[in-house]
């Protein structure tokens, strides 16, 4: 049943697109990723054109079709609007390229790559976000953080929260997002890695930005320099780290006057991402029937591990991830 939809809808998305380039073209798979959504490339003549299949019970397409422009409007790099049917979730994009700072990045490169990145995140972050714009406010950072046991801890592990289990994850959590909601504000891609950073004129071109919020400025440059699907050393973190606060001080954004300060802010929030993560990559794996993201948990493990050893203030962080160590060595007897 599910495929016939989807069949269905890929149909009804190749024929408006025809309708729009004036022919019938060929579409070929450009991309999917671990939302509903789905991309498919078509050439006509010289130009490709992207279009995004979103079921609009599934997908918010204008969401995506305000930020898209709001971050034009700022000089960002970000697919051009071509044609849009939101009610039935279908999008027409200019095409900003086949390869992904994920598929091209290694040591090499990656200086390049990050230097054009900051430029892009520095433009993204100075501007002033309307008026109604979501915010990251308490109770959408305590949702993010619950996938963690709900998904994880529960569905994954098959552990049972204790009142102990629980009092340890809500003083953690409490210790998190009070922390998290004391930084600055600044508009936040909230997914702003490499798989989202397209090789493109100018670089990078940007994706996947409909979840954008108003949140703490130490967001994306956590989330980019310490990605899902790709590790660094943490001496090259912290260098890229420092070259971001460096820059965007000098851009007039609210960073802390201290690069110590900056550093502790991402690693409060990046501890808040990894855990949200590991909960959405189980939830994918146990709701959705997609396991391959799986293999990137330990990724994050070791992420938390290295701010637990850091922060001795995260005192509730070490607990857990012992008490995570000690449930895997119980499962596995």
């Amino acid at each position: 049943m599910t495929e016939k939809v989807a069949d269905l809808r890929r149909e009804a998305l190749d024929q408006w697109v025809a309708e729009y380039a004036g022919e019938s073209l060929q579409g070929q798979s450009a991309s999917s990723d671990a939302s509903f959504r789905r991309y498919f490339r078509y050439q006509q003549g010289e130009r490709t054109l992207i279009a995004m299949d979103a079921p609009p019970e599934r997908e918010n397409c204008q969401a995506f079709v305000d930020i898209d422009r709001l971050l034009a409007a700022a000089g960002v790099n970000v697919p051009a609007l071509l044609a849009e049917d939101l009610p039935r979730g279908f999008l027409l994009l200019g095409d900003l390229g086949r390869q992904t700072y994920l598929e091209v990045m290694d040591s090499s490169n990656a200086e390049a790559l990050f230097t054009d990145a900051i430029d892009a995140l520095i433009k993204i972050q100075s501007i002033n976000c309307p008026a109604d714009f979501p915010v990251y406010d308490r109770a959408l950072l305590r949702r993010e953080l619950e996938l963690f046991p709900e998904w994880y801890l529960q569905q994954h592990c098959g552990l049972t929260l204790t009142a102990a289990w629980r009092d340890l994850l809500d003083g953690l959590f409490e210790q998190l997002i009070e922390q998290v909601l004391g930084q600055q504000q600044v508009l936040v891609h909230r997914d702003y890695m490499p798989r989202n950073l397209m090789i493109s004129e100018p670089n990078p071109g940007v994706l996947d930005f409909q979840d954008a919020v108003k949140g703490p400025i130490s967001y994306d440059p956590a989330c980019l320099f310490k990605d899902a699907f790709i590790s660094w050393p943490e001496a090259d973190v912290e260098a890229w780290l420092r070259q971001y606060w460096q820059r965007a001080g000098a851009a007039g954004l609210p960073v802390p006057d201290r690069f110590e300060l900056f550093q502790r802010d991402c690693d409060f929030i990046g501890v808040q991402r990894h855990l949200k993560v590991i909960g959405i990559f189980s939830r994918i794996c146990h709701r959705d029937g997609k396991s391959r993201y799986l293999a990137d948990v330990p990724r994050f493990f070791n992420y938390l591990q290295t701010v637990a050893r850091r922060r001795p203030e995260l005192a509730l962080l070490g607990e857990l991830l012992d008490a995570v160590d000690a449930l895997k060595k119980e499962s596995a007897r």
